[in-house]
């Protein structure tokens, strides 16, 4: 037996959107890839800014003796103090390198931050619709997720985050602009979330951080501002990347931002240090360290993700899709026009189209779209989509 009995379970139970992946590439090697119409996978299509090569370049030609070496754990101090201003400049906040940890992308982050808190038999609180890879990083840290449905807008219900709140809640995490849907948590929504965790924290007598998972922060369309957690609950913590707002998926690198006011911050960074170290990332990659911390301005073309968006949002609410308009991120969340979203799928797929069920996300009846991907990869998935919708409702 190659693998234990746990990790066999968790991979049967796998990930769609990997499942849906490996599909397309079945298909392209039997059909050619420009006649397969991969939007499964939220793999960035945009190359980073110029500004990224320019960094690079300068380094590259004039390098620094030690560069490579290691580094704090947390992370070089300039680096930290380059995220901590920007912070401080979006959000009025007193931020310093003291509260930032540099971490190998949004993933490690979130493992970092749930080995800090979590005691076995722990919880963590997510909504849905979800990015499943949740409960493999709860699990990572002895603890569970428990989940809260959606109203019809995919926002919280917040009757269902009350009673999903117990006394071995640690956290709350929310992903806003969410995968999969592209909706924005607004600062109302912030606010009533934040004001339910603290009824609870008074009701159990225990500390619940507001978690959040943002690294789509930047990618905003119509004129939309971020709203930042840390503006409604003291007990907050910041996991990111920049793999999507620098297109640097491939590259692992993040940070974790604690609010500079938690009154028990020092012990709480302590604790992160420490578990990024042991669980084995030991600090960030130290050449993206030394790129990024010149780039905290800097974000691709947000409007050719907004381009894109429009193109598919206009395309499939003509045909007949009903789907919430995404406001961020770069992917959206149609409803299935039959009520087994995977079937729906595979009619897709026989088109040669390829998206990812609901049901990976927590939410069946669904399916999503990730539309970064070329312009001639989203209108050719059009004509497949209209077919399998005109067969699903005739």
């Amino acid at each position: 037996m190659a693998v234990s009995n746990k990790i066999r379970g968790l991979l049967e139970q796998g990930s769609w959107i990997r499942r849906m992946f490996e599909e397309g590439i079945a298909l392209k090697q039997q059909f050619g890839d420009e006649n397969v119409f991969d939007l499964s996978l939220g793999n960035p299509i945009l190359e980073p800014p110029d500004e990224f090569f320019e960094e690079l370049r300068r380094i590259v030609e004039d390098p620094s003796p030690g560069m490579h070496r290691y580094m704090p754990n947390s992370g070089y101090p300039e680096t930290r103090a380059a995220v901590a201003s920007q912070l401080a400049e979006e959000t009025g906040l007193n931020f310093t390198a003291d509260e930032l940890i540099m971490t190998c992308g949004a993933g490690g982050a979130l493992n970092v931050v749930l080995k800090t808190l979590f005691d076995p038999g722990d919880e963590v609180v997510i909504f849905a619709p979800y990015f499943v890879e949740y409960f493999f990083y709860a699990d990572n840290h002895g603890g569970t997720c428990s989940v809260v449905p959606p109203d019809e807008n995919f926002l919280p219900d917040m009757d269902a985050l009350e009673e999903a709140i117990g006394e071995r809640t640690r956290a709350v995490l929310i992903n806003s602009p969410n995968n999969p849907t592209g909706v924005l948590y607004t600062d109302e929504t912030l606010a009533e979330i934040s004001e339910v965790i603290r009824k609870k924290e008074l009701e159990h007598g225990i500390e619940i951080f507001l978690v959040s998972d943002e690294p789509y922060r930047r990618l905003l369309f119509d004129g939309l501002e971020y709203p930042h957690i840390f503006h409604h609950h003291v007990r907050s913590i910041v996991a990111t990347s920049h793999s999507k707002d620098l297109a640097l998926p491939g590259e692992r690198i993040g940070y974790i931002a604690v609010h500079p006011e938690y009154e028990d911050g020092v012990e709480l960074m302590d604790g992160l240090v420490f578990c990024n170290r042991t669980l084995g990332f030991v600090n960030a990659p130290a050449l993206m360290q030394h790129i990024v911390a010149k780039l905290q301005s800097v974000t691709v073309d947000v409007g050719e993700y907004q381009s894109k968006r429009d193109f598919m949002y206009d395309s499939l609410t003509e045909i007949g899709y009903d789907l919430v308009k995404p406001q961020g991120a770069f992917y959206m969340f149609p409803k299935s026009p039959i009520d087994d979203d995977v079937e729906f799928v595979a009619e897709l797929q026989k088109r040669n189209v390829l998206v990812v069920p609901g049901r990976g996300f927590g939410m069946p009846g669904h399916f999503r779209i990730s539309f970064c991907v070329t312009d001639e990869t989203l209108s050719g998935s059009i004509p497949g989509f209209k077919e399998a919708f005109d067969n699903a409702t005739s």
